[in-house]
């Protein structure tokens, strides 16, 4: 019963009716292919565009740059525990606690400019 079934949708999809015309541009739209048969070779190359994966997906693109932030904290934390040294992170360090020393750094919560007046 079920392969007459199939072989009649078959015949109706096969034949030049307006119908089958129909059937077929909606199969086709439901699968993800082109509607209509006759399409220029422009408008397939933008098929074709819209297709395939996005740029920013594909694995050579994705890939092509060092991952910066994870690559910081990790050295963060290695310098942290003391397993890698960081001169411009020491020097940033060593120049705040000299403004500290001088009386160049910045006032405790409520000792500002406006707790003054």
């Amino acid at each position: 019963m079920a392969a007459t079934k199939f072989y009649n949708y078959l015949k109706v999809v096969q034949s030049a009716t307006p119908y089958a015309k129909r059937v077929e541009q909606l199969s086709s739209r439901i699968f993800g292919e082109v509607a209509r048969p006759n399409t220029s070779a422009k408008s397939m190359r933008i098929v074709d565009m819209f297709s395939s994966q996005p740029i920013e997906q594909r694995a050579d693109i994705k890939n092509y740059y060092p991952r910066h932030v994870e690559i910081h904290v990790l050295m963060r934390n290695l310098r942290n525990y003391g397993l890698f040294r960081d001169e411009h992170e020491d020097f940033k360090e060593e120049i705040k606690r000299l403004r500290e020393l001088r009386g160049k750094g910045k006032p405790k919560k409520g000792e500002g400019k406006r707790s003054k007046k």
